[in-house]
């Protein structure tokens, strides 16, 4: 189920390029469905999501200027002292493409927001056999996520694939914490 170099896909060209400005800038993670993408999962996705350590509005000034010089564009606008304050501090994503009629792919970026995405950029990783230079939220988190909190048919495909991909390299206690502390921060906040 090893990816191939020749098998790189616009997707994953998209993110090495984005993600390797943002590493100059702050570190990051990409979660969600990209994360079973580039393990071999077949499915659609027109965005990738990362999330961003905290960052202050000087340094997201830095970061989305370095962006815009290299071709991306934020189809939120093009202020970015608007898309700190109206959007990235009020914990609302922005999204990116390099598309000037705004097709994808796109790149949604959120800052952290909790314990949690503090924890997942605390132990985030690079997975060699996704052949990509990227930084990912573990395996765990992802199955975690996708089981607990988000549950869609969709998300419990991708936790289904990445359970396959790595019968034998999964901590069950890992998973199980973290859905402890998803079903305690973030599910408490929904009121669930």
């Amino acid at each position: 189920m090893e990816r191939m170099i020749g098998d790189r896909t616009i997707l994953d060209e998209f993110a090495e390029d984005f993600c390797s400005i943002v590493e100059r800038h702050c570190r990051y993670i990409v979660v969600s469905g990209f994360v079973a993408i580039a393990h071999g999962r077949s499915r659609a996705t027109e965005d990738i999501d990362m999330i961003i350590e905290k960052i202050g509005r000087d340094r997201f000034l830095s970061l989305h200027k370095e962006l815009a010089d290299k071709g991306f564009i934020c189809i939120q606008g093009d202020d970015p002292i608007d898309l700190y304050d109206s959007y990235l501090s009020q914990e609302v994503s922005i999204r990116y493409t390099r598309d000037p009629d705004f097709a994808p792919p796109e790149m949604e970026i959120k800052l952290a927001k909790d314990e949690i995405d503090e924890l997942q950029i605390e132990s985030r990783i690079k997975i060699p056999i996704t052949g990509l230079d990227i930084w990912f939220s573990s395996i765990e988190m992802n199955i975690a996520f996708k089981e607990e909190l988000l549950a869609s048919d969709k998300d419990m495909e991708d936790a289904k694939h990445l359970r396959i991909v790595y019968t034998d390299n999964i901590s069950e206690e890992k998973v199980r914490e973290i859905k402890d502390k998803i079903r305690r921060i973030r599910m408490h906040e929904k009121g669930a």
